[in-house]
């Protein structure tokens, strides 16, 4: 395991500490970011004494941000924010709905909350609704809900309403070939009755001949 180096911290950072802290850090945070950006430095008791007074100053700073993060929460559990986008017809978004457009939206409306508050695992891309977390720290968490709104107005079938028209044509395809099947009966029987007239005329006329036959006088 590599060794951690130990550092003062000369400013503020989330996550790891405040300014006038001596923390540990792994060795490549430290020589790849801290040190550079002359965010910590090696400690030494006179400059933990220097930062002292810097120290306190943070420390109330963090205390009064917390007291108004705690308001924000307890004030956004059960929000309903609503964004209007535009959309296509079957209500896909041209632009997704992301962590910054929800918390634009709510700063608009009054409570600070900063975008990587925001706990949106994937972008929003359709009309509908969410329900979003939103986390201050690891205590503070409220849930609030997110409507994204067509900027126009779209008929989206649901399912339901999809099967309900697709029994409709069926059942207008299913007349139809009734009616198909009826007209072919027709006709077939068209030719049918005629035979049987024709029939009957032969059978009336094989019948008078045969009485004429029946009346001739027997040669003598």
């Amino acid at each position: 395991m590599a060794r951690q180096y130990e550092l003062l911290l000369l400013e503020t950072i989330e996550n790891l500490g405040l300014v006038g802290d001596v923390v540990k850090v792994r060795p490549g945070y430290a020589r790849n970011y801290l040190l550079p950006n002359e965010m910590a430095e090696a400690p030494t008791p006179e400059k933990i004494e220097s930062l002292k007074e810097a120290r306190a100053k943070a420390e109330a700073e963090v205390s009064k941000q917390r007291a108004q993060r705690e308001a924000i929460i307890t004030r956004l559990n059960g929000v309903t924010i609503t964004l209007i986008r535009p959309c296509n017809d079957q209500g896909v978004l041209y632009g997704a709905v992301t962590q910054r457009d929800i918390s634009d939206k709510l700063v608009t409306e009054g409570y600070g909350v900063d975008m990587r508050a925001v706990r949106l695992t994937n972008p929003m891309r359709r009309i509908g609704s969410q329900h979003v977390t939103i986390q201050f720290g690891r205590d503070l968490i409220a849930e609030i809900t997110v409507e994204v709104k067509p900027d126009r107005i779209i008929e989206l079938e649901t399912p339901g309403h999809a099967k309900h028209h697709e029994a409709e044509a069926k059942n207008k395809g299913g007349e139809g070939d009734r009616d198909d099947e009826d007209g072919d009966d027709t006709g077939s029987k068209e030719p049918s009755t005629e035979r049987s007239t024709d029939d009957e005329s032969k059978s009336d006329r094989a019948t008078k001949s045969a009485r004429k036959s029946s009346k001739k006088p027997a040669a003598e």
